[in-house]
Formats: structure tokens, sequence, C-alpha cells
């Protein structure tokens, strides 16, 4: 029975050391393609392939030896009828990555205010407007 369940597992549960994100694949993308190129790097516990979006993929391998070898043998290959793209999963969901790629941005960003046209607006800098500074020693 365990060994039932452990074939339909969610691909969100699988061993992340294990898991290999393929991306980039046609829309016509097959689970027995998949597990026909990438079973050449080793015995593989599962393949789901995404339908809605399609596109990609995950495969779980046994080892993670044979994922990292998947990895470095097939990124960049042909399967499905396109150039793929082969990584080790990291696990995070696309709302994950939107979330931390905006959160890294740096906190000094230049803020603009709104015209009354609607376009963006920046405030004149001090050397356009004529201020000079006056040095810190003069003071």
């Amino acid at each position: 029975m365990s060994l039932l369940f452990n074939k339909m597992s969610r691909y969100r549960e699988w061993d992340l050391s294990c898991k290999v994100y393929v991306g980039n694949l046609g829309t016509n993308a097959s689970k027995y393609e998949i597990e026909k190129v990438f079973s050449k790097y080793g015995n593989i516990r599962n393949v789901w392939v995404a339908r809605n979006p399609p596109g990609f993929a995950f495969v779980e391998f046994e080892d993670p030896r044979d994922a990292e070898d998947s990895v470095r043998g097939l990124d960049g290959t042909r399967c499905c009828g396109t150039r793929i793209r082969v990584e080790m999963s990291n696990g995070r969901t696309r709302r994950d990555r939107r979330y931390s790629r905006s959160r890294s941005r740096s906190p000094r960003r230049r803020s603009y205010s709104r015209g009354r046209s609607g376009s963006p607006r920046r405030s004149p800098s001090q050397e356009q407007v004529g201020i000079k500074r006056t040095p810190a020693t003069a003071i």
C-alpha cells in the first residue's frame, strides 16, 4: 500500500534533493517521452507533467546524484520538440518566487509623483534649480 501511495503522491511532497524541474516543454509533452529521456540517468520514482498551463514538468529520481547528473546532461537539449531547461527544483511556487523577487529590490528606489497629465514626474535636482552646497568645513 505504501508503494502505491508513493507513486501517487503529489509532486509538491516529493524529496527536493531528488526533484528536477523541466521547463520550456512543448504543449504536447508526454509523460512517456520524459520518462524515456530521463531514465537514462537513473531510476525514476515519479513524473508529473503540467497541463494547465502546459510547458513544464517535474521528475523525481530515487537517488539525488541521478537527479544532479540529469540536470548537467539534459539542460539545453531537445526533448518533446523543444530545447528544454532542466534544473534542480527549489521547492518554491511561482507565487513565492514573485514575492521574493519584489522583496529583494533596493528600498532606496527613487519615488515618483504623478503630474496632472498622469505621467511620472521627478522633482528637479539641486543642480537644476541652482542651489549650491556649502562645504561642511565652511560652516
